[in-house]
């Protein structure tokens, strides 16, 4: 762990060694994210759509569920 001081308009520095493990260059986009009691910062993706891509994969699509939900009522209405 590293600790590092913030200056007077609250900018930090971010140290070589650390800026160079993860590419950050003067004009680098990071995303900062509050979490419970501390600051996430990391290097935003270079393609965030990319990034996003299948982060909601799994389970059944919504409009599967309704669908199957649709053909339920269907046979249930039929047999009335």
């Amino acid at each position: 762990m590293q600790i590092i001081r913030t200056l007077a308009k609250g900018q930090v520095v971010i140290p070589a060694a650390v800026r160079d493990r993860f590419g950050i260059e003067p004009g680098s986009l990071l995303e900062l994210m509050v979490a419970d009691d501390h600051i996430e910062l990391r290097p935003a993706p270079a393609d965030p759509i990319a990034a996003f891509c299948g982060s909601l994969a799994g389970g059944e699509s919504l409009t599967g569920g309704l669908m199957k939900e649709h053909k339920a009522e269907v046979k249930r209405d039929a047999k009335r």
